[in-house]
């Protein structure tokens, strides 16, 4: 099914011939005909689905109909996303997809100088793209009304609510015209989503596409049992392979991924980290570097990495195991975009073998073991470290000494064991 059969104008189309995209995905063949009717939206569909281009086609389609070159511009439509990076990469699909359609938009989000910010605003745009701290802060300094919104979407609600801003979005549907068109999009619906979703849509159409209970199918994934002091050298060892160009690395907390970075400099390999200590900048310059290809690993925690968006990414590490299903369906989403191939590997030590477990029920199969790896579980029953002590390095008279399982080991043979922790 070409984009010329939902009935898009030529204008968009013509846009997105440029950026080189000829089918809709599920999600897009779904929603684009509902939203063009004014129908309110509730799509769950997690990162990769082509979820942006699922609203922002068919609000630069309505907006167009009524739009009047000469008029002042007001904000019809409010786009709001929870990070900076989700803003900015939402704004540049608005820009991508709109250049020949003569509606504006722009893009405001915290942490930096608004002076920039207020100026576009000043000079009028049709589609605002927001985060909800900066949106609520220009609000009351006034240099933005919502009197005149059209169409109003709330991107990533369960990130939205992960990240306490709960209260800033009640604040701003109070700001809102009753009469609008809303879309709520979720990568998951527990029951307090359901309820937020319920105060914004009225009589919504759902559209679910790659429910978070899934993984995508293009997506190979392996599963690395490993202690939990060698998952270091089992990191330098995996990235001796060339065909690894970039790679998504996760971890579960700041202090992780910082380590990570340290190691992986050490040792000559170019990587940045992204998570909420760094100042929007930093994370922004290293999520270019990464894009660039300057930057080989990007180490991140999940809730700045909700906001990753790389075209062609094929490979993600967790190099811890999430602790919450769903977060694994998440993280992976990452790579195996749009139908693109994509590899996963997940390093899991002894006491990750239950969250483990709980993935696979979720995701219904088995991921495969690589087994023949140089540094294989030894220690499979430690006893779970008192919660004083979670987190903490186990002694280095505990470190298992290397595993030789043989000459088959692919990829993974005939490496030296780094000492660095």
């Amino acid at each position: 099914m070409p984009f010329k059969s939902l009935h898009i104008i030529e204008p968009i189309l013509k846009s997105l011939k440029e950026e080189g995209y000829t089918t809709p995905t599920p999600i897009q063949q779904q929603a684009i005909p509902i939203v063009l009717k004014g129908t309110d939206l509730l799509g769950c569909a997690q990162t990769g689905t082509g979820k942006t281009a699922a609203f922002a086609i068919p609000i630069l389609q309505l907006l167009s109909a009524t739009h009047a070159h000469d008029r002042k511009r007001k904000i019809r439509s409010l786009i709001v996303t929870p990070t900076r990076e989700l803003a900015i990469q939402i704004g540049e699909s608005f820009n991508a997809y709109g250049r020949h359609t003569g509606l504006k938009s722009t893009v405001i989000f915290g942490g930096v100088n608004q002076n920039p910010q207020t100026n576009a605003l000043k000079q009028g745009v049709d589609i605002l793209v927001a985060t909800p701290g900066r949106l609520l802060d220009l609000m009351q300094q006034g240099y933005i009304s919502l009197h005149d919104i059209e169409i109003f979407v709330l991107d990533e609600a369960d990130r939205m609510l992960d990240m306490g801003f709960i209260h800033d979005v009640k604040k701003l549907l109070a700001a809102l015209p009753k009469k609008r068109q809303s879309l709520f999009f979720s990568a998951t619906m527990p029951p307090e989503i359901v309820k937020l979703a319920s105060t914004i849509l009225h009589h919504p159409s759902k559209v679910e596409v790659t429910p978070s209970a899934t993984t995508v199918d293009t997506i190979n994934q392996k599963v690395f049992f490993v202690d939990k002091v060698n998952k270091y050298a089992l990191l330098l060892d995996v990235l001796q392979d060339e065909n690894i160009k970039t790679a998504l690395v996760f971890t579960r907390t700041k202090h992780g991924a910082d380590k990570v970075v340290k190691l992986l400099l050490k040792n000559h390999i170019r990587a940045e980290a992204i998570h909420g200590n760094k100042a929007q900048n930093a994370r922004q310059r290293a999520l270019s570097n990464f894009k660039a290809q300057t930057t080989r690993v990007l180490v991140a925690t999940d809730i700045a990495a909700r906001g990753i968006d790389v075209d062609d990414l094929e490979f993600v590490i967790n190099f811890e195991m999430p602790n919450i299903p769903e977060t694994y369906v998440h993280r992976i989403g990452r790579t195996g975009r749009a139908g693109a191939n994509g590899t996963a590997y997940s390093f899991c030590d002894a006491e990750e073998k239950a969250f483990l477990r709980d993935i696979e029920k979720l995701i219904q199969k088995k991921i495969p073991v690589v087994d023949n790896h140089p540094y294989p579980l030894t220690n499979h029953n430690p006893e779970p470290a008192p919660k004083h002590q979670q987190g903490q390095r186990r002694p280095m008279h505990s470190r298992p000494k290397q595993s030789h399982t043989g000459g088959n080991q692919s990829r993974w043979s005939g490496r030296q064991r780094s000492t660095a922790r």
